[in-house]
């Protein structure tokens, strides 16, 4: 006999199949929100643009003034402002910092060697390395995206285990940030050998902006179809409430 000829049978085929929409629906939406937070874990465009902008800064005042250390001086300043502003606003920090960083570390070694395209080494070996870091990461199977991903979608690393689908995601994005990433590097290189520094600080300039887009782009479209995360479970959350007569879940 089919369902819809049993009592009662029609309405619940249908509410079955509501709930089944309602449950993919849900994915999509958990999909997606887990997907929307590539751009929040990178910083989003305030970090971007911390990352950006003194490399600019260094150029311009070096074409205006020839000096190295009045260059370094006036990039390393900017990057010092990026980290007040964000300590008066009372934003998170981080990603100025890390500016601040690596921007002192360049200023450092371009002062220090007289030479302006020195400015940009530590960007560059910092470039490689990454690649590199990814690379590993993605072949030992613990993909540096999803690591630094687990904690903002609040699935920590239940991906590594329990959801095979979403460390086949990760596994790819970060494999894909290897490639577009890796541009950098390979056309930014041989430039540094040439000593020419103007047409090394433009591109560089030119290239810190889209290639990031383009991988946060990427890894946003793969993890849209990817299964959505499962939340870790931590000691110190309460246990489901379960209705009167009803056993708890199992822990």
């Amino acid at each position: 006999m089919s369902v819809s000829n049993q009592p009662g049978g029609e309405p619940a085929a249908q509410l079955g199949l509501v709930d089944t929409v309602r449950d993919e629906e849900a994915e999509r939406q958990a999909s997606r929100e887990a997907a929307d937070t590539v751009m929040k874990a990178f910083g989003g465009v305030r970090g971007m643009v911390d990352m950006t902008l003194p490399g600019l800064v260094f150029i311009v005042t070096y074409n205006i003034t020839h000096q190295v250390p009045a260059a370094a001086w006036a990039a390393l300043g900017l990057s010092a402002l990026f980290v007040v502003a964000r300590l008066l606003k009372r934003e998170t920090v981080q990603h100025a910092f890390s500016g601040v960083f690596g921007v002192a570390i360049g200023a450092w070694i371009s002062m220090k060697t007289g030479k302006a395209e020195n400015f940009y080494l530590p960007g560059l070996l910092w470039n490689v390395g990454y690649c590199v870091g990814l690379a590993v990461s993605a072949l030992v199977r613990w993909p540096l995206i999803g690591i630094m991903l687990g904690p903002v979608t609040g699935e920590m690393f239940t991906w590594r285990k329990q959801n095979p689908g979403r460390l086949a995601a990760y596994t790819k994005a970060t494999w894909a940030w290897v490639l577009i990433m890796g541009i950098k590097p390979v056309i930014l290189f041989p430039l540094y050998f040439t000593h020419n520094v103007n047409l090394l600080g433009w591109l560089k300039v030119a290239l810190g902006i889209p290639p990031l887009l383009l991988a946060m782009y990427v890894t946003w479209q793969i993890l849209l179809k990817a299964p959505p995360p499962i939340k870790a479970q931590l000691d110190d959350e309460p246990a489901p409430e379960h209705s009167a007569g009803e056993p708890p879940a199992d822990r």
